[in-house]
């Protein structure tokens, strides 16, 4: 009992600790992009039973994030740092 409380309670502080983030479908995420002047964006690959490409960005003080089968085509202007994992609360 005590171990689910613990949980619980760590699950509680990873939310309030990663702020608001915002899902949105992949053509907005890259609509998002493609409005900034130098737009740095997190990518990583994810899933465990099908692949899939996780993706974060910050625009105007949110951060948005995206989850994608195929990889996105982002423009030549896009930083890209690759990350080794994106988790995200649910």
């Amino acid at each position: 009992m005590a171990e689910a409380a613990a949980a619980a309670a760590a699950i509680a502080q990873a939310i309030k600790a990663s702020g608001a983030i915002v899902r949105v479908e992949p053509n907005d995420f890259t609509r998002l992009v493609s409005r900034q002047d130098a737009p740095l964006v997190v990518a990583a690959r994810g899933g465990f039973l099908r692949r899939n490409y996780h993706y974060l960005t910050s625009y105007r003080g949110f951060v948005f994030f995206t989850k994608s089968p195929e990889p996105l085509a982002l423009s030549g202007k896009t930083e890209v740092i690759a990350a080794q994992v994106i988790w995200v609360p649910s």
